[in-house]
C-alpha cells in the first residue's frame, strides 16, 4: 500500500525520483526501493517525503483503497501524460477520502442517495428530437423546470453523481473526466475553468450517463452528449421564450445575458439556436465566423461566468463531527488540513477576523 501511494504522490507532484531524492536528502536508489516495496523510509525521511510531496504522512498508510474503473477524459489530443498523472493522483485521492469517510457513517445512515436513472426513459434514441425530448424528460424527472440551474454541481450530487473538483493547473488542456466507483458515477472537472465551461463538462458528463446503450447505431455518443448538454442546460422552450422561434439577426448582448442567465456559453447559445431552428444554418454560420475574427471563441467577452464548487465533502465532514461519528484529528485529515487549522475553521476564526477588521 505504501509503495503505490508513493508513485502516485511523486507522478501527482510531476517529480522524478531522482528530483524527489533530492528533495529528500536520499538516493534516488533509495526511493526506488520505496516504490518497489523492498525498503520503508526512516521516520524523520517519511516525514521529509510527505513535505516534499504536499501530503500529510497518514496519506501513506489510508486503509481505504478505490479504483476509479471506465475513465473517459475530457481533454486536448497533445495533453501531457505527465499532468494526466498528475491529475489522477489527485482525483484517486480526493476519492479515497470520499470512500473513507462514507465508511465511517454508520451502516443505518446513508448521507448520500444512491444514483439511479429515471424508469420512464426510451429504450432507443435516432434522431435530435429524441435528445431534446430525453433532456426535457430528465428535467421533468428532476423537478427543474424550464428555468436555469442555478447549481449543476448540487443538482447532480443530490442524485447521487460523485463530484470531485481538482486544482491541479492543467493550462486548458484538460476539461474534465468521468468514470465509476463501484456502482457510483464520479465526474471530475477543473476548477481553473470558467464556470459555463464546468456546466457544460458536468451536463455532457449526465449525458453519457442517460445516452449511454440508448443510441441507435451510427449515432456519435459524443456528439449526443454535447447536444444532450446544451438541451439540458437551456431547453428548447426557454430558448423559443427568450430568442423567439424565428431570427434574421441576435444581438451580442442577447447573446452574453444568456450566457449570464443559463450558465452557458455565447457559443453554446448560438448552437442550440441553429440546433432548434431559431437562426438559419446561413445565419449561424456568419456568426460563428465572426466569434473567430473577434477571438471570443478562445475567450468569450465580458465576465467570466462564475465557478462552481462542490460543498458536500466538507459538509459531511462536520455532519459527521456533529454526530460524533468522527474526531476533530480525522476531520482534519479528512479534509486535508493541519489540526491548528482545523479548530480556527471550526470556530469560524477566519469570519470573525475578517469581519473586525
Amino acid at each position: 500500500m505504501f509503495a503505490e501511494r508513493l508513485v502516485r504522490a511523486r507522478k501527482a507532484a510531476g517529480l522524478s525520483m531522482s528530483a524527489l531524492a533530492s528533495e529528500v536528502g536520499v538516493s534516488a536508489n533509495a526511493i526506488k526501493k520505496y516504490e518497489h516495496g523492498l525498503n520503508m523510509p526512516s521516520s524523520p525521511n517519511l516525514l521529509k517525503l510527505a513535505k516534499a510531496l504536499d501530503v500529510r504522512t497518514e496519506y501513506f498508510f489510508r486503509p481505504v483503497k478505490v479504483e476509479l474503473q471506465g475513465v473517459e477524459y475530457r481533454k486536448r489530443a497533445n495533453t501531457p501524460q505527465k499532468l494526466l498523472d498528475q491529475i489522477n493522483g489527485d482525483v484517486l485521492d480526493q476519492a479515497e477520502r470520499w470512500a473513507e469517510l462514507l465508511d465511517l457513517y454508520p451502516d443505518p445512515v446513508k448521507p448520500v442517495p444512491s444514483f439511479s436513472l429515471p424508469t420512464k426513459l426510451p429504450a432507443e434514441i435516432s434522431t435530435p428530437d429524441d435528445i431534446e425530448a430525453i433532456a426535457d424528460t430528465m428535467r421533468a424527472e428532476w423537478a427543474l423546470g424550464l428555468n436555469p440551474i442555478p447549481d449543476m454541481i448540487d443538482t447532480l450530487e443530490s442524485k447521487g453523481v460523485m463530484i470531485i473538483s481538482t486544482a491541479i493547473e492543467a493550462k486548458k488542456k484538460f476539461d474534465g473526466l468521468a468514470g465509476n466507483i463501484g456502482k457510483t458515477p464520479v465526474v471530475v472537472v477543473s476548477a481553473h475553468q470558467p464556470g459555463d465551461r464546468q456546466r457544460f463538462t458536468l451536463a455532457h458528463e449526465l449525458g453519457h450517463l442517460v445516452l449511454r446503450g440508448r443510441l441507435a447505431e451510427g449515432l456519435s455518443e459524443e456528439k449526443a452528449c454535447n447536444h444532450f448538454a446544451g438541451a439540458f442546460l437551456l431547453p428548447q422552450q426557454a430558448l423559443f421564450q427568450h430568442l423567439g422561434e424565428n431570427r434574421r439577426a441576435i444581438e451580442a448582448q442577447e447573446l452574453y445575458m444568456l450566457k449570464c442567465e443559463f450558465g452557458i456559453s455565447m457559443m453554446g447559445i448560438l448552437v442550440r439556436a441553429g440546433q432548434c431552428g431559431v437562426v438559419s444554418e446561413n445565419l449561424q454560420k456568419q456568426y460563428y465566423m465572426r466569434f473567430n475574427k473577434l477571438r471570443w471563441r478562445t475567450e468569450e467577452p465580458g465576465e467570466p461566468y462564475p465557478n462552481e464548487e462542490t460543498y458536500l465533502f466538507k459538509q459531511l465532514v462536520y455532519r459527521a463531527l456533529g454526530e460524533e461519528y468522527i474526531g476533530e484529528s480525522k476531520a482534519a485529515e479528512l479534509i486535508g488540513i493541519s489540526l491548528a487549522s482545523f479548530h480556527k475553521e471550526r470556530k469560524l476564526g477566519a469570519t470573525s477576523a475578517a469581519a473586525n477588521q
